[in-house]
């Protein structure tokens, strides 16, 4: 007998047929196709959202779609492996695939976003398709990270405080699957960025987006950060992380939706 999983792309058509009675909500992983140094894996970014989806479904009662493989990755061109797309070409994928999943019948499309870059186009995307979609349907994307508290996103992704977000990325890849990972040659490289006099967050937003090939400048290696630090424990309770994140945000979205209610 066929075991019963979460995963869309292992079900049958009479499997999502029969889920879709009961249950409304799918999740689609985002990454991206780009370097993360020498010692980890090009596919980081898919890989992280979507064991962290897999592991929030069935609290949600929700399926897994196959995850978009391909994103916004301009700042990192440069480096060999990376393949990207053009934001227009993006943002209609994923406009696309939110009227699709909807036509099917799922009223939840939730775009579970692994790779930073991808974070406006994807809000806006779903900003477009949302007149394609059913009355009763939507479709909203959110960060894994989006709802961890932020003591909890300054000890993993801090370059000031605690590790930074290359040595939890490498955590959660030894965490999912550890051939994925050559300890080996995993290195510490920093940016040699100038004193800041504001939060750095809205800078480098600036400087990245504008900037095509910037992360290749910034970088040598294409590791941000010290990955030497990175564990398979450490790596467990980042994505934890980042199910209870997703599922808080998720939660807080659709009491927002049901306290309110669109104008008939």
């Amino acid at each position: 007998m066929k075991p019963p999983t979460v995963f869309l792309g292992e079900m049958t058509t009479l499997e999502v047929e029969a889920f879709l009675k009961q249950h409304h909500t799918v999740i689609v992983p985002v990454g991206a196709t780009e370097q993360h140094g020498p010692h980890l894996a090009l596919l980081t970014d898919v890989l992280i959202p979507q064991e962290v989806a897999r592991r929030a479904a069935p609290r949600l009662n929700a399926l897994v779609a196959p995850p978009v493989n391909y994103a916004l990755s301009y700042p990192h061109v440069g480096f060999t492996g990376l393949v990207y797309l053009r934001i227009p070409t993006f943002m209609s994928m994923i406009e696309d695939l939110a009227a699709a999943f909807s036509a099917v019948g799922f009223k939840r499309i939730i775009f579970l976003n692994g790779h930073y870059d991808n974070t406006y186009a994807l809000a806006y995307a779903c900003a477009n398709a949302a007149e394609r979609l059913p009355e009763d349907a939507r479709a909203y994307p959110l960060n894994y990270w989006d709802g961890m508290p932020a003591d909890v996103r300054e000890k993993y992704s801090s370059l000031e405080k605690g590790m930074h977000a290359n040595a939890a990325e490498t955590s959660a890849i030894l965490a999912i699957n550890p051939k994925l990972v050559d300890m080996d040659r995993a290195n510490a490289e920093f940016p040699n960025f100038p004193a800041f006099t504001v939060n750095p967050a809205p800078v480098h937003t600036a400087f990245f987006f504008s900037n095509p090939r910037s992360v290749y400048w910034a970088t040598k290696s294409g590791t941000w950060g010290d990955a030497r630090s990175a564990n398979p424990q450490t790596g467990e309770e980042y994505i934890e992380a980042g199910v209870a994140s997703t599922i808080a945000v998720i939660e807080n979205v659709e009491k927002t939706f049901a306290a309110i209610p669109r104008r008939p």
